[in-house]
This record gives structure tokens, sequence and C-alpha cells, in this order.
């Protein structure tokens, strides 16, 4: 497969490297690094997909040129929309073409992650209570001092939408609404510590920030006959999972940790998965429809309630 990568930034470039010699060309406005200024310059017959790693305002426009000529696309996420009508027209362009628009969330492939979706999916620890998720960043002085990324809810969408492609990938679509429980600007002009979440069935407690000097994530998940805990990602690692047992009716639960101290495998694992998707068909972006759906109205909240 032949694929293009458009925006030759941090994320563009690692694209880039895990594409190897399938990467036929490089777009990017500024990046002198790239050989084309835009997307409507390469020759499609040049290409068969692209890898779009562009700020979120460029995206639909990108995105619309690709599916509409064809193209399978990978975005990285979060792809969102002032007007959700977007993202409608981009699915049914998708499916008239028979395309493939594939929305990168790559902690969908963290070793750990697929242990935690295979356990719930077991029933071993029958029914879910509730759920805590932090996902946590150092990078606020480099958000605030960035021409683009410093504004409108922050880290809400940037990291939230991490947490809520997690719930979605482990539980499914939540029915219950989110709300907002506290959003603050510590260090720069949009929120850069949000919590938040959804009172459902499982209860779900999300907090994100751009103020954890060390990077990391952690996953509680509560249950009937047990817990399952993840601690850092493999990026970051060591990683670790933890099964815990419930003894009854109380006492310290039998484990079961597995650690891992690896380079990050999720970028070439996400990578042959769009391949395959290429081949067989697929597209994810009732997920964005959904997650857009989401923080459109925590985003509304959070910046209201700053007011």
């Amino acid at each position: 497969m032949r694929v293009i990568v458009v925006g030759l930034g941090v994320q563009g470039k690692k694209r880039l490297a895990v594409a190897g010699r399938e990467a036929v060309a490089t777009v990017d406005p500024v990046n002198t690094e790239a050989q084309y200024r835009r997307i409507e310059d390469v020759p499609l017959d040049a290409y068969d997909a692209a890898l779009v790693c562009t700020p979120d305002e460029a995206k639909i426009g990108l995105l619309t040129h690709l599916l509409a000529n064809r193209k399978h696309l990978l975005v990285e996420k979060p792809l969102f929309a002032d007007d959700p009508a977007d993202l409608q027209r981009l699915k049914r362009l998708a499916e008239a073409n028979r395309t493939v628009c594939y929305t990168a969330y790559n902690h969908r492939f963290e070793p750990h992650f697929v242990r935690m979706k295979e356990l719930i999916v077991s029933g071993r620890l029958g029914r879910i209570y509730s759920v805590r998720m932090f996902y946590g960043n150092g990078t606020a002085r480099l958000v605030r001092d960035s021409a683009w990324r410093d504004k409108g809810a922050g880290v809400l969408p940037d990291l939230g939408s991490h947490l809520l492609d997690t719930a979605l990938f482990w539980f499914g679509r939540s029915s219950a609404p989110f709300n907002v429980f506290s959003a603050n600007r510590f260090e720069n002009r949009a929120f850069d510590h949000v919590s938040f979440g959804a009172t459902g069935s499982p209860l779900l407690q999300m907090e994100v920030t751009l103020l954890s000097w060390r990077n990391h994530f952690y996953a509680d998940v509560f249950a009937e006959a047990g817990s399952a805990h993840i601690q850092s990602l493999c990026k970051w690692g060591p990683s670790t999972f933890t099964v815990r047992k419930r003894k009854l009716p109380s006492g310290r639960p039998d484990e079961e940790p597995v650690t891992l101290e690896q380079p990050d495998p999720t970028w070439e694992a996400e990578y042959r998965h769009f391949k395959q998707l290429c081949a067989t068909g697929g597209n994810n972006i009732d997920n964005d429809i959904w997650i857009n759906d989401v923080l459109a109205g925590l985003s509304r909240r959070a910046l209201k309630g700053m007011q």
C-alpha cells in the first residue's frame, strides 16, 4: 500500500517512521522537510491512503478531499466538528465510495487495554460497579506556548477523548449523561485540569490534566467478583495489569499481576490494523460522532461554568 503523511509534526513523523517504505510523499504547509505544501498538489495516482496528522481545524476539509477521491485515511484523534452534520457527511461519503475513514486511538492496542477488554467480556468480574480513569502529562507549558493548542476547552477534548474512547472500547456506549465535576485553568488560558464522568452502569469517573509532571495513566475497574487495575502505559513503563479476586465476606484478595517493560507497541499494531481495514473494509466514524457529541456537551458546560 502506498501512503502519504499529511502534517509533518511530532505525530506525523511517528507515522512516517512506522509506514517506512510504504510512505511515498509528505505534505505540510510550513515544514520545509515535506515534499508538498498542499494535499491537492499530490498526484492522485501516486497513493492509495493518507495518514492525516494535522491540527483539528484542517481535518474536515482534508478528509473530504481524500474520501471524495476514494482514498483510504487514518486521521489522528480527535476528529471533531463544530457542526455534527460534517461528521455525518464524512460517514456517507466513506460508505458511498467504499473507503476507510479510521480515527486513530492507539491506546486500544496497549497490551493491558486488550487484557482488560478480554477480562470484562469473559464475565469473570461479574457486574461492573464503577470505573476510575486518570490520564495526565506535563505538557502545560508546551500547550500554553503553542500557536493553536491553548484554546477552547483545552485538555478536555485532547486527553478526554482518549478516556471516552477507552470506555467505549471496554463497555460500549454509555446511555447516561456526562457531567463536568471540575474544570480548572491553573497555568493555561484553556483548561489544563478537568474531571468529569457519567452516573450510569458502570459509574464512570474520569480525570485529565496537563499538570502531571510524570506522565501517567491508571484505570481501576471495581466489580462484583473482584477488580482489575492498569498502572501506566508501555511508552511510560513499566506498565502493570493486576486482577484481584474478591474474598468473602472480606479479606485481602488474591492478585494476578502482569508487568511489561517494552517499547510502545501501539503505533505499529495500529498501522497493521489500518492496512487490514483497507483490505477488508470498515470505519469507526460512529465512535467519533458519539465522542464529538459528548465532548461538545461537556465543553459547553465547562466553559459556561467558568464565565
